[in-house]
This record gives structure tokens, C-alpha cells and sequence, in this order.
């Protein structure tokens, strides 16, 4: 591949100084008209192309926004990337994606490393390690020396940022509620996230419907843990018990949780009704029975950070209130569950 010259090398080649090419490129009124045909010309034969992130220095503008996401396996946050994008490119920004692999030094070095001039601001989700530590030091540092953060779906509470979630409360309510209204009365809780605050909201909302229904709690069917393999290892236990409902919390908890049950010999939805929580192309169109989940809207909530963040880059005011955006979810009936 041929490589790409640089400001000096073309000076140099055209006898004329750095700052006459950088202005001829630029098309300043300072430069002749035949010395600016004459330098773009030769720009052109060099194969020269401008730093974009270097002219824009000047002006703070680099038009790029980082994202950083736990990680890229989660279908989730895939599609909350798509809405980034979509309307990053609308707006013409260009989007650079790192991942923190749920490491909270990680998530650090690479705000430190992006906020350096290479991007205007961050769009985040905060690292599993950062929540479980409650470490958010980081990101209040980098909001402090002027680059600004949008937090979606796990977000911290304390850091001051604009954020996107969704009802995580209302919507594990809501679904627990519609297995109740199945006939459900013995509906186990699975969790693979509760160290992290969407996961601690969701099982807050199960408990909420148990208790508006007078249900009592059966800590023999619920599991609450950090690490989807110790989820796996405890799941078999649960069937021990009578179950007529499953809430999982995260997609990966639903799927085993159906896996679980057919291998047992249980007939879903007849015997037990599952939901899971995320509505993944494998929940959906992979499995047998098909899932019904909460849809938490991820494509929307990236087009929604992506638009926060943008507005407040462009915005000439200063001082504008951070604002928090809740996406409402939607339960998306498929086989696991009866029909009402």
C-alpha cells in the first residue's frame, strides 16, 4: 500500500514552508491561487490525506464519540451500538468502540487514553468490577476536565451525567405479574447479575409482585448470584421444588433455565411458564419453545445516548441540567408463557 505523506514531506518537496500547505489545503485567502493548485495537486499525487482528529485540536471537535460496553457478546448491548451508530452518522460523528471486559481498569485507561483529543465525549455502560467496588472516580474525573459522559443501562448513580435506562423495577414487576395472572403461584427467580444495579432492581420488582399478590417468599426457589456458571451449578436444584414459573433476570439465565426444564422432562408452557429478561435473536428465533422476554429496546437506547450526548457536544450554552431518560420496555409474549 502506498503510504501517505505529511505536511512536512510535502513542504519540503515544494521548497515552501508547513504553514503555506497547511493554508493551501485549506484553501486560505493568503495563498495564490497557482501555489494552491500547484500544492493540492501534488497533495493529491502523494496520496496526502488531512489528520482529521489533528485540524480539529484547535477547536476541541474531533466529531468522534467513544463508546465503551462490558462486553461484546451480549446481544443487548450490539443493539444499543446500532442506535449509537445510526444516528452518529446522521449527525456526521464517527464512533470508536472499546470494551472494558467488565474490568473497571480497564474502563479507566481507556477513558484516561480516548479523552486525550481523540474524542469529544463518551457514551458508557459501567464495567461489572466499577459497580460491584462502587468505583466511579474515574468517570467524575473525566467529566471534571470537560469531556461529557452518557451512561446507559448500568449506570451510576452518583457520578452527575445524562443517562438511559430502562424501568428495570416496573418492568420485572409487571412481568412477575403476568405470571401471576397465568395461575403462576410458585414462580422461581433466577439471577446471574445481582451484583450489578439492573440486577438488583429486577429482583427488587419480583419481590414487589409477590408481595402485592400476598405470595409468600421461597428463598428455595430464588437464586441471586454474580457468576452465571455458580447460577448453573445451583439451577437443578430449583426443579427440586415445586415450580409453576420461571423470571430470569438476563437472557442467558432464561435459556438455561428452558434447557433445564425440557431436560427434566417438564413440558413448557403446560407445566412451567418462563420469562426472561432481554430479547435476543436466540431467545427468539433459536430456541424451542421460543421465549417470551422483556424487550428493553436497545437499538432505541443507543439512538437516545447518542442523541444527549451530541446535543450537549453542540450546544453553545453552558451549565445545561443533566437528564436521565427512561426507555419503557415492552413484554414480548412467545411460547414459554400461556395465553391468559
Amino acid at each position: 500500500m502506498k503510504a501517505k505523506a505529511t505536511l512536512k514531506q510535502i513542504a519540503k518537496e515544494l521548497n515552501v514552508s508547513v504553514s503555506t500547505v497547511s493554508k493551501a489545503l485549506n484553501d486560505s485567502p493568503e495563498i495564490s491561487d497557482l501555489t494552491k493548485v500547484k500544492i493540492k495537486e501534488y497533495a493529491k499525487l502523494k496520496n496526502y490525506k488531512p489528520n482529521v482528529i489533528g485540524l480539529n485540536l484547535k477547536n476541541r471537535k474531533t466529531k468522534t464519540i467513544g463508546v465503551i460496553i462490558p462486553n461484546i457478546l451480549n446481544s443487548f448491548f450490539a443493539k444499543v451500538f446500532s442506535g449509537i451508530e445510526k444516528v452518529a452518522d446522521e449527525k456526521g460523528y464517527n464512533v470508536i468502540m472499546c470494551i472494558s471486559n467488565e474490568s473497571a481498569e480497564k474502563e479507566a485507561h481507556t477513558l484516561e487514553m480516548l479523552s486525550n483529543g481523540t474524542i469529544d465525549g463518551f457514551i458508557v455502560s459501567v464495567s461489572e468490577e466499577a459497580q460491584k467496588n462502587q468505583d466511579y472516580d474515574h468517570f467524575s474525573a473525566i467529566i471534571n476536565d470537560g469531556t461529557p459522559i452518557v451512561m446507559f443501562d448500568r449506570i451510576a448513580e452518583g457520578v452527575d451525567c445524562d443517562k438511559v435506562i430502562v424501568d428495570d423495577f416496573d418492568s420485572a414487576l409487571n412481568a412477575t405479574q403476568h405470571l401471576i395472572d397465568l395461575g403462576c403461584k410458585n414462580i422461581a427467580l433466577l439471577s446471574s447479575i445481582d451484583n450489578l444495579s439492573v440486577g438488583k432492581l429486577r429482583a427488587d420488582g419480583y419481590l414487589k409482585a409477590l408481595e402485592n399478590n400476598a405470595i409468600a417468599v421461597d428463598s428455595n426457589i430464588i437464586i441471586r448470584t454474580d457468576a452465571e456458571e455458580d447460577l448453573k451449578e445451583k439451577i437443578e436444584k430449583i426443579f427440586e421444588n415445586k415450580i409453576d414459573g420461571i423470571f430470569a433476570l438476563e437472557e442467558n439465565d432464561s435459556v438455561a433455565a428452558l434447557r433445564v426444564a425440557l431436560k427434566k422432562g417438564f413440558k413448557v408452557p403446560e407445566d412451567i411458564s418462563i420469562i426472561g429478561f432481554a430479547d435476543g435473536i436466540l431467545a427468539s428465533r433459536r430456541l424451542s419453545p421460543s421465549l417470551t422476554t422483556v424487550s428493553q429496546h436497545g437499538i432505541e437506547i443507543g439512538e437516545v445516548a447518542a442523541k444527549l450526548l451530541i446535543d450537549r457536544l453542540e450546544s453553545k450554552e453552558e451549565d445545561i441540567p443533566y437528564e436521565t431518560v427512561v426507555i419503557k420496555t415492552v413484554l414480548k409474549e412467545r411460547e414459554s408463557t400461556r395465553k391468559l
